[in-house]
């Protein structure tokens, strides 16, 4: 539930699965994989075992357990990127376009 101190506009989903991302770069296509822990309207977090950069763009997958509902497709831009352990990281990502 919101309350008047939290600035989101948008309830977030706690989630924990599987999400792969592809670098919106043609030269690389890196392939990169990580589990998103929430969901909302506008974004998503995503831990993984790398940093990657702020404004970085992404193509961004996730499956769907249910058969009835399909998969979310989207491209997303890096707008935060911070360590949680040595070896963990957890990104912030803004849906640019929802497909």
């Amino acid at each position: 539930m919101l309350t008047r101190n939290d600035k989101r506009n948008y309830f977030r989903m706690m989630v924990n699965c599987d999400v792969q991302m592809i670098v919106n770069d043609p030269e690389s296509g890196r392939v990169l994989s990580g589990i998103c822990r929430d969901l909302s309207a506008t974004g998503m977090s995503v831990e993984m075992d790398e940093p990657l950069e702020m404004g970085l763009m992404l193509h961004v997958r996730l499956e769907s357990t249910n058969t009835s509902l399909v998969p979310l497709d989207a491209h997303a831009k890096v707008v935060r990127c911070s360590a949680e352990s040595e070896d963990i990281y957890l990104l912030g990502l803004l849906f640019i376009e929802l497909n």
